[in-house]
């Protein structure tokens, strides 16, 4: 089944998903990032440049499960609604694709606008060339944006500093959330996960900034109606998190140091027997 859309911002957009697989493989396609899932970049297309994402599902099962609960670029579009109607910026949805073959999802293409000025956390906040005080407003002004994206209902479920791009704005920031595709809403988002997403942003900062900078984040999202005993509770909480994830990876190496030697043993064994 050809590439269908499921989304389009205007029409003239629609007719593009026959030029897609020759986009993201020709030569005018600036490869951003590139897995084996997920291909990512910037093109020039009608005038615009804009951003392609393209995640390919590795079995006929995950993507017939993508189709069910939702694909990559159908998660994006209620994402991209959900903060458009809560208020917080992102970059814009121009167009979202499906390729299907025998009623599973192949691969999502998603594309929204390219967001030329604005950058990622770390490479905004270290490389300004500005001073501590500016560093300081930063801190609080990300801070209360991400306790009123929880306090509308709102969480994501990967907030690394990559998927938060700032500009600033004179005195301001603009702060545009992305990945849209993982964020969520509820009637009230809990403690765990208003603490996961700090945790997340916590482990993916911590190799940019000091632990005085991250406690201060902490301090400027609890705000200053917490006491010194909620504060330091909501630390300790954080750091048996951190600590139980850090040995949940540990974990994983080991097992990964066990299996691969015997996995190679195996492959080793089964060559001298084809000799």
């Amino acid at each position: 089944m050809p590439i269908r859309a499921v989304y389009t911002r205007s029409p003239q957009w629609e007719a593009m998903g026959g030029r897609l697989e020759g986009l993201v493989r020709g030569p005018d396609f600036r490869v951003l990032k590139r897995t084996e899932r997920t291909l990512a970049g910037t093109a020039q297309l009608n005038g615009v440049e804009i951003f392609i994402k393209c995640v390919s599902y590795q079995s006929w099962v995950k993507g017939l499960i993508a189709r069910i609960f939702g694909s990559r670029a159908r998660r994006t579009i209620r994402g991209a609604k959900l903060l458009y109607q809560i208020g917080f910026a992102h970059p814009k949805l121009i167009a979202a694709f499906e390729h299907r073959h025998a009623g599973s999802v192949r691969t999502s293409y998603i594309i929204v606008e390219y967001l030329r000025h604005p950058k990622v956390l770390s490479r905004f906040a270290l490389a300004d060339g500005r001073n501590c005080y500016w560093r300081r407003s930063i801190s609080k002004q990300l801070a209360h944006s991400i306790r009123n994206l929880h306090a509308s209902g709102c969480y994501t479920r990967d907030l690394q500093e990559t998927n938060v791009m700032l500009e600033a704005h004179r005195s301001t920031l603009g702060i545009y959330f992305t990945d849209l595709e993982d964020f969520r809403r509820l009637p009230l988002v809990p403690r765990a996960l208003r603490l996961r997403n700090l945790l997340q942003l916590d482990r993916s900062i911590g190799r940019f900034v000091s632990r005085a900078h991250r406690l201060r984040f902490l301090y400027n999202y609890l705000g200053e109606d917490a006491s010194r005993m909620d504060m330091r509770g909501v630390v300790a909480r954080l750091h048996r998190m951190r600590e139980r994830t850090e040995r949940r990876k540990l974990r994983r190496r080991r097992s990964a140091t066990i299996v691969t030697p015997a996995a190679n043993e195996a492959k080793l064994d089964k060559f001298h027997e084809i000799r």
